[in-house]
């Protein structure tokens, strides 16, 4: 495989071979880099190792994803931190050294001097499922600036960092702003891009925004091409033999699966495109204008006495913290107003069930004892069959959310109870599924599968950061020392 690279500089050769991880079975492949006269960058069957090597080092290092990608590419790894202890010994076990801990009271001197720097930094400060403190969240939300000091005192050649997309957005763009502005100081041209798994033939729904920088010119630099293939999750399903569903989460999908039966009888074409909040079936509660807190606050419960909250119940006689313990929970908000997209799905529901109540009505009851999560649902499979057994489906905090087969949902920093569920095999995925995923399966994962997804959530795609850092390799000049000892 050849890819084209700038004009005017040689390009290197990778060349493809074997490295066995220490404390492992597993082989993962590695490359190595070297110069070439001609202008490619292409793969070669025989290791070569010279001075020119690049080196990285791997910030908030995780499982190790930037490792493994980076390692594919020929460059070695000359630093590594980590704050978990368990995942500093599963990284020294995988890799063959324990990373530093805490990266804030690590010593920058001792950082060796390194090509590319790589980071995922925290993104629970900017994930719009978290509170969204950005740089004010007081243990995760400063440690951009870390990796801002950093290349301050190392001046890498270049850098990938990894967030989640809402980063674009948090704080009215405010704060990618900063970050930009901060990179920029330090002398970097940099790029953005919102990249995921399913691009690239892995099937996973997985956005991420990824920001690389280089000390030179980024005008050359291409993003990976990009697919339209159509993938399938039973491509990643092995035979490790999953958990499987508890019967308090069987009845659930049964209830809705019911639902979905029922709903052939709806004379609506489809079902809902938003999320359908089975607790306002029956509700009459006041939503425009003040909300139930704000009623009770002042004083007006008059106004909820004459309504229904959840699932119809009657609000007559109940007085204030009362009432709103029979209102569904995300009409309890502390808040004078609701945001316009709680009105409009508050509307949405109450005026399908108003369509549909000859069949909801006596489907209703089965969802009473419910916890909320699982009287809402989610139909992300518009014109296909409504059989719920032949899905992909989780169980998140906004409802039992349904897929097709053909990507695993989003993986996040997950519970054992939001792992993805294989429907037709009424089981969870394994930790070994979830890592094919992340790209990730020739490493060992923790022992604990609790431990191991909430750590594969966390990670970086392998697969896409070696794609993304072998089109930023081809960038820099042949000579990787000239940039990064260029003073500020």
């Amino acid at each position: 495989m050849r890819v084209a690279t700038q004009a005017r500089m040689a390009a290197h050769r990778v060349t493809a071979h074997q490295r066995p991880t220490r404390g492992s079975n597993h082989t993962i492949p590695t490359t190595s880099v070297e110069l070439t006269t001609d202008n490619s960058v292409q793969q070669a069957a025989s290791p070569a190792t010279t001075a020119t090597s690049i080196t990285f080092i791997d910030l908030f290092a995780g499982l190790g994803g930037f490792h493994v990608a980076l390692d594919k590419l020929g460059a070695k790894c000359v630093f590594a931190a980590e704050w978990e202890a368990d995942l500093q010994t599963l990284y020294e076990k995988n890799f063959g050294f324990r990373p530093e801990g805490d990266i804030t009271k690590v010593d920058l001197s001792i950082i060796p001097p390194h090509t590319v720097l790589c980071a995922g930094f925290p993104c629970q400060p900017f994930s719009k499922s978290g509170k969204q403190l950005g740089f004010e969240h007081t243990e995760q939300g400063k440690l951009f600036f870390n990796v801002i000091e950093i290349l301050k005192a190392h001046r890498p050649q270049c850098f990938i960092l990894e967030n989640v997309p809402n980063l674009l957005k948090h704080d009215a763009g405010k704060t990618f702003a900063q970050i930009e502005q901060e990179l920029r100081n330090l002398g970097y041209d940099i790029k953005h891009e919102k990249l995921s798994p399913h691009q690239f033939t892995i099937p996973q729904i997985r956005e991420r925004i990824y920001i690389v920088g280089t000390l030179g010119d980024m005008s050359k630099f291409a993003w990976p091409k990009t697919s339209n293939e159509p993938t399938s999750i039973k491509t990643i399903l092995g035979n490790e033999g999953g958990k499987a569903l508890p019967p308090r989460v069987l009845q659930a999908l049964q209830t809705w699966g019911e639902f979905l039966e029922l709903s052939k009888l709806s004379e609506d074409d489809e079902l809902p495109s938003f999320p359908i909040w089975g607790m306002e079936f029956g509700a009459t509660y006041p939503y425009e204008g003040a909300t139930p807190w704000e009623l009770v606050k002042t004083g007006r419960t008059e106004e909820l006495q004459r309504t229904k909250g959840t699932l119809g119940r009657s609000l007559r006689h109940l007085e204030g913290e009362d009432i709103l313990a029979a209102l569904p929970s995300h009409a309890r908000r502390e808040q004078a107003e609701f945001p316009k997209w709680k009105q409009t799905f508050i509307r949405q529901n109450r005026e399908f069930y108003a369509r549909n109540r000859e069949w909801i009505d006596p489907w209703l009851p089965r969802i009473r004892d419910f916890p909320s999560s699982f009287q809402k649902f989610e139909w992300n499979a518009h014109g296909e069959e409504r059989d719920i057994w032949q899905y992909v489906i989780q169980l998140r905090a906004s409802g039992v959310r349904l897929k097709r087969q053909t990507t695993a949902p989003s993986l996040i920093a997950m519970t054992d109870t939001q792992v993805p569920i294989i429907a037709w095999e009424k089981r969870y995925m394994t930790p070994a599924e979830c890592a094919r995923l992340q790209s990730l399966d020739a490493l060992d994962m923790p022992e604990s599968p609790s431990k191991a997804f909430r750590a594969l959530g966390n990670a970086v795609n392998a697969e896409v950061v070696r794609r993304i850092v072998q089109n930023l390799l081809a960038t820099i000049p042949t000579d990787i020392t000239s940039l990064a000892d260029t003073a500020l």
